[in-house]
């Protein structure tokens, strides 16, 4: 694997936040993140269950017509699917619920029972470059090299990023910036992808808080048109689109360091982006001050979105990074938030057009969505304001007039 970048800056690691490593009964990694003001002891049980081995390595066939490859990961078919809350596989383990996270934490990265890429990080059958994998063929086929992990946010049985405090939202991110710093220095891996699935709607299968890491073996197809556009385009078509959309009345917040908007031409009826002042590759490369204030920004906006309805909104919040070894000094770290869900009691589903031809067809303007999600994200930030005021009176006995 070709190195990174030396261009690229150091990790640097949030000394305040304390790491605790372990390992699994079955040999899987665990990593505890404690936030700062923890009043946890730093002391961890063992996993002291009696665990199969883990699955064989899921293996990879190439599409000939889109040259794209497809994991087939027939294990996956096993995992948990909405347990009762007493039975949460992402809880702090218990006797009667000997749980994946075996003691009682703030937030846990581990490695996933049933992945679609990995464990195995390098095999006969791996794949041989990007070369080899842009090579098209009839049933060609290698492993599924790679890792996948599990963030949890909480040991809550029910929320999402959006209901963190400022400090728990802080401390998942720098388990983000500290797990793609290492899962980029492992052999075989081309490209780290943080993200949250949220909502039945999405197809999530644990009410859990939490999102995943996906490490693959290759560069993404989604990325790989991005690095198409950036041919066509020219180096600093990321620069260009932030300083475009800044100047838009499709802006939604708007920091120091980050702002994000409605894209020009979004797709789903609630999509919203969200890019780094700077450039930056990933999270690894971001800095202690854009860390913290992405902890307020992110987690404002995810309140706000679920401010638009009555209810809370499904979405996939993903954060697409640079390649490990490839166009890291074009393509810059980006939040793509997207939802289904078009209004109070619809969902948009993909149909002929979006599934079978990726031709996609817009059910709002931009602009009128993004009027919306301010609208939400004001009265969200007046709630939030209003209990904050509650609390404070509370603690000093003051009542409202």
């Amino acid at each position: 694997m070709t190195p990174i970048d030396s261009s690229t800056p150091e990790f640097v690691a949030d000394a305040g936040i304390a790491r605790h490593p372990h390992t699994l009964a079955d040999g899987r990694e665990l990593i505890y993140f404690d936030d700062p003001d923890t009043t946890l002891s730093p002391d961890r049980a063992p996993d002291s269950r009696d665990l199969p081995p883990r699955p064989a390595n899921a293996r990879m066939r190439q599409d000939p017509l889109s040259g794209e490859w497809v994991s087939i990961a027939a294990a996956r078919q096993n995992r948990v699917f909405l347990p009762p809350a007493h039975l949460d596989p992402l809880a702090p383990s218990t006797p009667e619920n000997p749980s994946e996270v075996p003691s009682n934490y703030d937030v846990a990265v581990f490695e996933n029972k049933s992945p679609s890429f990995g464990p195995l990080l390098t095999d006969a059958d791996a794949p041989a470059g990007l070369d080899d994998l842009r090579t098209v063929g009839l049933n060609r086929v290698r492993t599924s090299v790679g890792r996948c992990e599990v963030v949890c946010f909480s040991p809550a049985t029910e929320g999402s990023f959006g209901s963190l405090s400022v400090t728990r939202a802080r401390t998942v991110i720098e388990a983000w910036a500290e797990r793609t710093h290492a899962l980029s220095q492992m052999p075989g891996i081309e490209q780290v992808f943080p993200f949250e699935n949220r909502g039945e709607a999405i197809g999530v299968t644990l009410h859990h808080p939490h999102g995943q890491i996906y490490s693959y073996p290759y560069v993404t197809p989604r990325t790989q048109r991005v690095i198409e556009s950036i041919e066509s385009y020219g180096p600093t078509l990321f620069a260009d689109i932030l300083a475009s959309e800044q100047d838009s009345e499709r802006v939604i917040l708007r920091g120091e360091h980050w702002t994000a908007f409605v894209p020009f031409a979004a797709r789903w009826p609630l999509e919203v982006h969200m890019l780094p002042h700077r450039h930056v590759p990933d999270f690894a490369g971001t800095t202690l001050a854009e860390r913290d204030e992405l902890a307020v920004l992110y987690r404002r906006l995810l309140r706000g979105i679920d401010a638009i309805y009555t209810t809370p909104t499904p979405y996939i919040a993903a954060w697409h990074q640079a390649p490990v070894t490839v166009h890291r000094d074009d393509i810059r770290l980006m939040l793509q938030l997207t939802s289904p869900r078009r209004a109070e009691d619809k969902l948009k589903f993909l149909a002929g057009s979006e599934a079978a031809m990726g031709a996609w067809i817009g059910d709002v303007t931009p602009e009128q969505a993004a009027a919306g999600i301010r609208a939400a994200l004001e009265r969200s930030d007046a709630a939030d304001a209003a209990a904050a005021s509650a609390s404070t009176d509370s603690t000093t006995g003051k009542a409202h007039s």
